[in-house]
């Protein structure tokens, strides 16, 4: 089965980075999301249907993987340079990795969602 059209008409980078702000990975001016994680039905601007995606846990599982990137290597070097007590410490992580994971998932999925868009995955045609 060939492709109906090149990949070069969606290119996934432009596609990425108006993903990353929320916004629709097709004209980058509406926004993708309706509430924090509930994806709008359509782009406001284009018309693109924003709710054939299928991003499921994908974005959660990327964010489980960066945080542990982030926050393993910041503890150590913290703990190597500071000697914080461990009930401050019980207190700093866990909020720290809730923290960064709220800030995180939105942009998150909206990339996910937008790879979908630009190699026309899933609901994207």
């Amino acid at each position: 089965m060939t492709d109906p059209a090149p990949s070069s008409d969606r290119p996934t980078g432009a596609a990425i980075g108006h993903g990353l702000r929320g916004r629709c990975p097709a004209c980058g001016e509406g926004r993708m999301f309706a509430r924090f994680l509930k994806t709008a039905p359509n782009c406001p601007s284009c018309g693109l249907a924003l709710d054939a995606h299928q991003a499921d846990d994908f974005p959660a599982y990327i964010v489980i993987l960066l945080l542990g990137h982030i926050l393993v290597p910041l503890m150590i070097e913290v703990n190597s340079a500071l000697a914080i007590p461990l009930g401050w410490q019980a207190l700093i992580w866990p909020s720290l990795a809730v923290l960064l994971a709220v800030a995180m998932i939105q942009p998150v999925k909206g990339a996910v969602i937008a790879v979908q868009w630009s190699r026309r995955m899933a609901g994207f045609r």
